[in-house]
């Protein structure tokens, strides 16, 4: 993946036009500004936290705590983290409609990209927007050599596992947990 004076695009520029579709245009991911990042990573990790809390993975006490500090451990460089690639989603006029981070990850010498998250904005979503973007992810992680792409969703979540199963996403572990 990029490191301090590789290929990363700069802040701004457009990386990857993926194909029109009927009334939203295309859709474009375009390098995540440092100035958008403070506002990313406050909605994010008030996102995350309550996702964990509906999981049930983690108490609501301390739950916005525990995601804005495992934000800050992943991403201590913000949108200059190594091996992290943080995009906005635009649409064709230019909008941001969402955003989209995966990152480059090592495991039993395999190197693979990791979405780490996706957001369409409520009032974009059903658009294709999101199938988008992560078929506009997917030669950026080959051109770096990554042999997968992987990620988490909730069990609450029907609609993404939905969408990930349509893109070709596999289950590859099942957590599961019964509250007492």
């Amino acid at each position: 993946m990029t490191t301090e004076g590789s290929s990363r695009p700069e802040p701004g520029a457009e990386v990857a036009p993926v194909e029109r579709t009927v009334g939203s245009g295309l859709t474009r991911l375009v390098p995540m500004t440092a100035a958008f990042f403070p506002q990313y990573a406050e909605e994010s990790a008030a996102a995350y936290a309550q996702d964990n809390v509906d999981a049930g993975r983690t108490p609501a006490q301390g739950a916005l705590e525990r995601a804005q500090a495992e934000l800050a451990a992943l991403l201590p460089q913000g949108v200059n983290t190594p091996d992290n690639h943080l995009f906005e989603i635009h649409d064709g006029a230019g909008n941001r409609v969402g955003i989209i981070w995966f990152a480059a990850t090592e495991k039993h010498g395999v190197r693979s990209a990791y979405v780490y998250d996706v957001l369409v904005y409520p009032k974009c979503q059903r658009l294709g927007h999101a199938r988008r973007a992560f078929q506009a992810i997917e030669p950026l992680a080959r051109a770096q050599g990554l042999q997968s792409i992987g990620l988490h969703v909730f069990g609450h979540n029907p609609g993404a596992q939905a969408l990930y199963a349509k893109l070709g996403y596999g289950v590859t572990g099942l957590n599961m947990l019964k509250q007492l």
